[in-house]
């Protein structure tokens, strides 16, 4: 099994796109996961970034191309800006769902003030 440092290096040096390495590549139905507005599918995408070995370049992308919609990078973009919280529609419950609870994905370091600014 690859690490992160050897797929970055293979990176440096291949000619090829930092998406042939996406953990979302391997994923069914990855457009309905990655694109949908329910908290539950949403998470999930999450989850999916967090063990990805390319969630830098892949949230540095979203973040040049201007991505309006979807999870890139472990974060959630909505209309152009990345949300910090996404709840359910109507009045929040006293008790949190464990299903809602989403995973909390950080930022790379060298792209933190780029996404403050895309930050709702």
């Amino acid at each position: 099994m690859s690490t992160l440092v050897d797929i970055t290096k293979q990176l440096r040096a291949d000619t090829t796109s930092w998406e042939t390495h996406a953990a979302c590549k391997t994923v069914d139905n990855a457009y309905d996961l990655f694109f949908s507005d329910d908290i539950g599918e949403i998470s999930g995408a999450k989850r999916v970034c967090a063990e990805c070995p390319v969630i830098a370049p892949c949230l540095e992308a979203a973040l040049d191309n201007q991505e309006q919609w979807g999870v890139w990078g472990g974060q959630l973009f909505v209309n152009g800006e990345m949300l910090t919280v996404k709840r359910r529609r109507g009045r929040p419950p006293k008790v949190a769902r464990p299903e809602d609870l989403m995973p909390v994905v950080p930022v790379p370091m060298h792209l933190r003030e780029r996404a403050q600014r895309r930050t709702a």
